[in-house]
């Protein structure tokens, strides 16, 4: 199973910690050792970072995560400068965490807001809690710009981003994580023909769930967009 390197620290720390409390349940408790070992486990294979493959039309943007869609909701998002539409996904601990981009295109910006630590679930965590905001000037025939939000929840305190200015991604690409229970949001021009192919409760995978049609112009060539290699970034940290 590949791990992401990103939750190295995390996972030393429970392995020392845990690994310790296993080898004391084992001597004086062995019934201890089970759950302690499970709990382990998950530690570990919360920063699983599966590799994914997928070939969407040049109109569709795929979902920049994985977990439960929990609100579809009209917003006024600034750099589109006009009506939007939000498509909020909620991340548990049980989640793959990993971040991918939801179309080809190039990092216009990037905007880090301290805030609370509401629970992610909640659509108002997108207004109060911590969060990296992407702005992608997306590759026609896609209108753009369109914006990637990461959001901490109640357990997630730390936010990754690969991603700068002028960096390019392609669908589907990594490019961050964020570090327990947490949000995501994908915010999309909302124009004529503009049409979501989720519904509120369904499961997402990031850079494997189509989410987002967009209309297109008659003159324009669709051509599907493959996944290319991961970048290498810095970390954000909070």
């Amino acid at each position: 199973m590949k791990l992401a390197p990103e939750g190295a620290p995390q996972m030393i720390v429970c392995t020392a910690v845990l690994g310790a409390a296993i080898w004391g349940a084992s001597v004086w408790f062995w019934p201890a050792v089970i759950p302690l070992a499970l709990v382990w486990g998950w530690s570990i294979a919360f920063f699983r970072d599966p590799n994914r493959e997928a070939v969407f039309d040049a109109d569709t943007l795929c979902s920049p995560a994985d977990g439960r869609v929990t609100d579809i909701t009209p917003v006024e998002f600034d750099a589109i400068g006009g009506p939007a539409l939000r498509v909020g996904i909620f991340l548990s601990l049980f989640n793959v965490h990993i971040n991918r981009s939801p179309c080809r295109g190039t990092v216009r910006s990037t905007h880090y807001r301290p805030g609370k630590f509401l629970p992610a679930m909640k659509p108002e965590a997108a207004d109060q809690n911590e969060s990296n905001t992407l702005v992608i000037d997306t590759e026609s025939p896609i209108p753009g710009p369109i914006g990637v939000r990461q959001i901490t929840g109640m357990a997630a305190r730390r936010i990754v981003c690969h991603a700068r200015e002028g960096t390019p991604l392609s669908t589907g690409e990594r490019f961050g994580l964020i570090k327990f229970g947490s949000r995501t949001e994908l915010i999309v021009p909302h124009v004529e023909g503009t049409e979501v192919l989720v519904e509120i409760g369904d499961k997402v995978r990031a850079g494997i769930t189509p989410v987002v049609r967009q209309p297109i112009h008659a003159h324009e060539k669709p051509a599907p967009d493959d996944v290319a290699p991961p970048v290498a970034g810095d970390v954000i940290s909070m």
